[in-house]
């Protein structure tokens, strides 16, 4: 009966490891490929809501905006770069700032006065004046006088090589191909007057670009009326009723250098003399008439 039970036990497990077993035809078969479901729902864009930029723009989102340097952050920025700190500091008493010298004048060869204005506002122009004055004579100031505009360039008068470090720049609304209003010479005239009395500027110095840049520049152009200014005290003129001949022995070349010229380019020199004072004629080479005008210069003035 032992053995009866024995088997009948025996028989019992065999079927139920028999249930539990996996087949050997599943074991081997690969495993099914995932189910993808894709949305088709189409979507109308006109029905999207699309929040305008003050409501994007919470208050953890609002940009960083660039930082504007004033005129006072760029000279204070200067300052602090003019102190050695390699050196003990106490400070004198006796001090004072750059003081005009000269008056650059100059035509803006661009279409309007706003045209010019933002020239001198954009940071890859590096160009600027003090002054800007409209045909209409409107005046804007764009510089403290006593700052260091880039106005002049590469430029030389006399044994000055840095005019702008000496200078005040006057642009003229004027594209240089026609004369400059009476308006615009009148309100100049004021201006001219205001700088000379201000800043004790002798009357000789009062210049155009060309004088200084005969190289490369011809503004103001011949419209401009020197011998007005110089007959209110802003530059010099010839005295057109006493011309007389000029000595033998007189050098034009050392004459014009005398007078401010850089004659390392005489042709460039003698264009930019005869653009201010000779007008009909702006070749470049020097007549017995234009020796004459240079020399009663000469004489008269230097």
């Amino acid at each position: 009966m032992n053995k009866t039970y024995n088997y009948i036990n025996l028989l019992f497990y065999v079927v139920i490891l028999a249930g539990c077993s996996t087949p050997k035809s599943r074991v081997l078969q690969p495993p099914a490929p995932p189910v993808l479901r894709v949305d088709t729902t189409k979507i109308n864009p006109d029905s999207v809501s699309i929040p305008s930029v003050t409501e994007a723009l919470t208050e953890n989102q609002t940009p960083a905006l660039p930082i504007l340097r004033t005129t006072e952050d760029r000279i204070k920025e200067m300052m602090r770069q003019g102190i050695n700190k390699n050196s003990d500091w106490t400070e004198a008493v006796h001090y004072d700032i750059r003081k005009p010298n000269f008056v650059v004048i100059h035509h803006t060869a661009q279409h309007s006065i706003n045209q010019t204005i933002r020239t001198f506002q954009l940071e890859h122009t590096k160009v600027s004046a003090h002054y800007v004055i409209g045909k209409d004579g409107q005046v804007v100031q764009m510089l403290n006088d006593y700052l260091r505009s880039w106005h002049a360039g590469r430029s030389k008068w006399g044994n000055i090589t840095d005019m702008n470090s000496v200078s005040l720049g006057i642009e003229l609304d004027n594209n240089g191909r026609e004369p400059f209003p009476e308006a615009q010479i009148n309100a100049l005239l004021t201006l001219l007057d205001t700088v000379k009395t201000k800043y004790q500027i002798p009357f000789t110095n009062f210049l155009g670009h060309a004088d200084i840049t005969p190289s490369r520049k011809d503004d103001p152009s011949v419209f401009f009326p020197w011998k007005k200014l110089a007959e209110r005290g802003f530059g010099v003129w010839y005295d057109e009723s006493n011309l007389s001949p000029v000595p033998a022995d007189f050098n034009y070349v050392d004459a014009l250098r005398i007078i401010g010229y850089d004659v390392a380019n005489l042709r460039a020199a003698i264009i930019a003399f005869k653009r201010k004072f000779i007008v009909v004629d702006t070749s470049g080479n020097m007549t017995e008439y234009d020796k004459r005008v240079l020399y009663n210069l000469y004489r008269r003035y230097f």
